[in-house]
């Protein structure tokens, strides 16, 4: 064993040759030799290494790894490394003079932006702002560049004030409005409400939700503006006229009362139909109705001529009998020759009261004659 390295931290050679010969000269069945144990030597002589234990440990002694130790050494990014560049665990930033750090000044100065830009607000030509202080209504800001204390002391909420607003009823995905004329019957419309802000302070305080606020004031007016007005005059334009006015006047009265800060522009009535489940029904009813107005036209066209013509008679009569009381006898001659001459112009048959005449001449047939000849000779 001399010169070879003992698996047991011992060494074969040197100052221990002597012992291990004498332990030799004992033999195996010595009794009282004891196996060489880490307890005895030094650094060396505590035992084999495994090489795929970690060092560490107290006093110089490996241990077993640890679930811990795998954790600590490594990571989601893999094993973790010492030192490295300006991204590495040992970055250190920039220090001002005196060896004082610059957080605190870069938190400072963008504490102070933040506040700055937080207190500057520019207000639209059409617009308008409401100031609150701590959730409260403040003030009004008008078109221009203002000044407030930074949030979240006071905060800023502008609104377009001159747009038109518009609002259709019923919506694209809501159903058919079905409204009750003053004659009992259902109508089917279809309206659009303009209208734009009056005061902002009252439209963002006074109401908790404007624009449903306006979509029920509408309806409501619609209804009783309706019921006012017969199913045809709803049809009708002059009718759809009143409809508007009255719907608009009722809505701003409404508003106004409720302290809105709106202003209604307009109502247009784009739709006035009957139900759907009897639109076939109402097309016949209207049609039969046209069908019935043109005869009445046509009887009083006829009534009216027929009495035209009577009245021309009767003035001619008039003139007649005016000149029949100043001259009797040539009226009554003339009015004898007139009338035999439309009675007479009628028949087929020629009398003539006169001497050495025949009493019978075929007239008629001769004017037969002619006339069959004439378009042969052309």
């Amino acid at each position: 064993m001399a010169g070879k390295k003992n698996p047991w931290g011992g060494s074969g050679g040197g100052d221990s040759g002597d012992a291990g010969r004498g332990d030799a000269d004992q033999g195996p069945d010595s009794g009282d030799a004891d196996p060489p144990s880490g307890d005895k030597g030094g650094p060396r002589g505590e035992g084999p290494r495994n090489p795929w234990l970690p060092g560490g440990g107290e006093d110089g002694k490996r241990r077993s790894a640890s679930i811990e130790d795998i954790f600590r050494n490594r990571g989601p990014e893999g094993p973790r490394r010492r030192g490295g560049g300006p991204g590495g665990p040992n970055f250190r930033m920039p220090q001002r003079p005196g060896g004082k750090s610059w957080a605190p000044v870069i938190a400072v100065v963008v504490i102070g932006a933040f506040l700055l830009l937080s207190s500057i607000h520019l207000v639209e030509p059409r617009e308008q702002g409401v100031v609150k202080r701590l959730g409260s209504y403040s003030r009004t800001l008008d078109p221009g560049l203002h000044f407030t204390l930074p949030f979240p002391i006071e905060t800023v909420d502008v609104e377009d004030v001159q747009g038109v607003r518009a609002v259709n009823i019923p919506a694209s995905n809501q159903r058919a409005k079905l409204i009750l004329t003053g004659d009992q019957n259902l109508v089917d419309l279809s309206y659009t409400v303009r209208w734009n802000i009056k005061d902002l302070a009252d439209f963002k305080f006074e109401l908790a939700d404007p624009i449903e606020t306006v979509n029920e004031v509408a309806e409501a007016a619609m209804r009783a503006s309706v019921a006012e007005k017969t199913l045809d005059e709803t049809f009708t334009g002059q009718g759809r006229a009143e409809i508007q006015q009255r719907v608009r006047l009722r809505m701003q009265e409404f508003l106004d009362a409720y302290g809105a800060g709106i202003d209604v522009l307009g109502v247009e009535i784009a739709k006035a139909d009957p139900p759907g489940e009897v639109v076939d029904a109402f097309r016949d009813v209207s049609v039969a109705e046209q069908n019935a107005d043109a005869a009445r036209n046509e009887a009083r066209g006829y009534a009216q001529q027929t009495l035209s013509r009577a009245e021309g008679e009767a003035e001619a009569f008039t003139k007649v009998y005016e000149q029949y009381r100043l001259a009797p006898e040539v009226t009554r001659q003339r009015l004898y020759y007139e009338t035999m001459e439309r009675v007479l112009a009628q028949t087929d048959k020629t009398v003539v009261e006169a001497d050495n005449v025949t009493p019978y001449l075929p007239l008629p047939e001769l004017q037969r004659r002619s006339r069959q000849q004439a378009p042969a000779g052309q």
